[in-house]
């Protein structure tokens, strides 16, 4: 454990002038001005939690998808308005969820500090929560982010990556963000949790090329089994876990499912498929430990993409709606 407490205290040293930091984020920002802030996230998590363990993968989806789109500013947050359709409703953020665990964080906060925490510093917060209950990480969250003003669904798909990205658009993809190829795939572990909708990848399972009807990567006995989940056709979009084995532990169990054959998502499996990146899978399969610290770390360097801090944006009183 020291050995890994040091690592990630050198990490974070490289964090500071990595180009994915924007502004003077803050480990324990609010002890003076709103100490209880972090306790008051995390008693919410933990409540929602214990009514559906699925919410660790919906808050960290949440962040990250937050973050991929304007910055960590808390806008995909916000609500559609009559004029304006938001990033919450947009197509590629079918099916995220979690706004419920920032709403009650963020009313119990408001009623002990009011304007002083940001909304977009408690989705930080909560997705750091949401990873300490599922994989029993636990790191310091950098805070001071401010609120964006402006929420587009227009915005979301062509920042997001893509349920069919490659290897070489997924790095590129978070590079544009500041983000490393390593980084790309240690990130990507967090889909050891939570569950994808069937239209994310039934094209693998029925229409994959003018080839192949089902996508050759994928192991037979499990696309058997995404079959019967998934039925060709079907009105209905189930969701499928990740993980079938273990689908609320956030672990590196996510990389030998790739070895075998059985990522879900075809942006998934390539990591393993493609010479890019399949020493870094191998990596990660092998060295349950490394991994963690990397995840830890790269979390907070996600967190701290493109941020608003100082006069910039605003503190929401309420998620939800600008003030």
């Amino acid at each position: 454990m020291a050995s890994l407490t040091t690592y990630l205290s050198f990490v974070f040293v490289i964090c500071l002038v990595s180009p994915a930091i924007s502004g003077p984020l803050k480990v324990g920002f609010y002890e003076k001005k709103c100490p209880s802030a972090e306790a008051i996230v995390r008693e919410s998590v933990k409540k929602a939690l214990a009514a559906d363990p699925g919410v660790s993968a919906a808050l960290i989806r949440l962040h990250f998808h937050d973050c991929f789109v304007r910055g960590c500013d808390g806008s995909i947050l916000l609500d559609s308005t009559k004029g304006n359709t938001a990033e919450k409703d947009s197509m590629g953020n079918l099916g995220i969820g979690g706004f419920e665990v920032i709403d009650d964080a963020k009313a119990k906060i408001e009623a002990e500090c009011p304007n002083t925490v940001s909304c977009a510093d408690v989705a930080a917060f909560a997705a750091r929560d949401g990873v300490r209950a599922a994989g029993g990480l636990h790191y310091a969250v950098p805070s001071g982010r401010r609120d964006g003003r402006v929420s587009l669904a227009s915005e979301v798909i062509e920042n997001l990556p893509g349920a069919f990205f490659n290897a070489v658009q997924l790095k590129a993809n978070f590079a544009k963000k500041g983000l490393s190829l390593q980084d790309m795939v240690t990130l990507s572990g967090a889909h050891s949790i939570g569950d994808s909708h069937c239209s994310a990848f039934t094209k693998r399972l029925y229409s994959f090329n003018s080839t192949f009807s089902q996508d050759p990567s994928l192991n037979p006995s499990y696309a058997h089994l995404l079959k019967t989940k998934c039925p060709r056709n079907s009105p209905a979009d189930p969701v499928v876990p990740f993980d079938p084995v273990t689908p609320n532990v956030l672990d590196n169990a996510y990389y030998n499912n790739l070895k075998s054959d059985k990522g879900l998502l075809y942006s998934d499996q390539v990591l393993w498929d493609t010479p890019l990146t399949r020493g870094l899978v191998k990596d990660n399969a092998n060295h349950p430990s490394a991994w963690a610290g990397r995840f830890m770390a790269a979390m907070v360097r996600m967190g701290s993409i493109e941020v608003l801090t100082g006069a910039e944006g605003e503190i929401r009183k309420n998620c939800r709606v600008i003030n």
